[in-house]
């Protein structure tokens, strides 16, 4: 399996191109502020083509590229349906924040791709020659999700957006945050994986599941439910 990052823009999101091998059909995971001109050497350095966007969240620092790309592609966006309404007003999703940003992109606009899917809790997807499990983790926005999948060697693997950092979380604070959910996402969705899964975030370096649980103040003391496996 390739799983190849780059931090997009002043946000440094990742975006995550994820495929079988070289010269595969890929997905691209939240193409966040010019994320164009990166995506387009991972794809043609590796040989791939494009079939997907997944959107762990509608934040615009995920979200930002996702039209230019998936219309570019012909390619539909996959996004939980309440985070749906972020692809056309990004700006309305951060609060007071959002003036600022406004202002800070004078004549910025957004729209939605042409071809938008609805994410739904604990789908499987196939795409692309892969499979992942979506699984809704609301706190930091309502419709944030996750993806579970694992490489060809049984090797679980989390795609966490902005719910789990390493040392860290997403924030709460913003509409549509809950820090009650959060915690609930983290405790009910995240802390019942194995302890080896890598953990690929939606900022900083990669983590596992096993460490944040060690040493992540904000998910040590969380009590997880009965285990669940990929």
């Amino acid at each position: 399996m390739l799983v190849e990052a780059f931090a997009a823009g002043v946000f440094e999101t990742n975006c995550y191109v994820v495929a079988p091998g070289p010269g595969e059909p890929c997905i691209v995971v939240d193409p966040g502020q010019d994320a164009e001109d990166g995506l387009r050497e991972v794809i043609a350095r590796h040989k791939l083509t494009p079939v997907a966007v997944l959107l762990t969240h509608g934040h615009m620092d995920h979200m930002w590229s996702v039209t230019p790309v998936c219309d570019g592609d012909d390619i539909p966006a996959w996004i939980h349906p309440e985070d749906r309404f972020m692809l056309a007003d990004p700006f309305k999703a951060v609060g007071p924040m959002g003036a600022q940003l406004a202002q800070m992109y004078p004549g910025l606009e957004f729209r939605e791709p042409r071809s938008v899917e609805v994410l739904d809790d604990g789908a499987d997807l196939e795409l692309a020659g892969l499979r992942l499990t979506v699984d809704h983790t609301p706190g930091h926005t309502r419709g944030s999700v996750v993806f579970r999948s694992a490489t060809e060697d049984d090797r679980p693997f989390l795609i966490a957006g902005d719910t789990l950092f390493q040392g860290s979380i997403g924030r709460t604070d913003l509409p549509g945050g809950s820090t009650e959910e959060m915690m609930a996402s983290l405790r009910d969705k995240i802390l019942t994986l194995p302890d080896d899964t890598a953990v690929l975030p939606g900022h900083g370096p990669m983590t596992t599941v096993g460490q944040e649980r060690d040493s992540n103040p904000f998910v040590r003391g969380l009590t997880s439910a009965p285990g669940r496996h990929l």
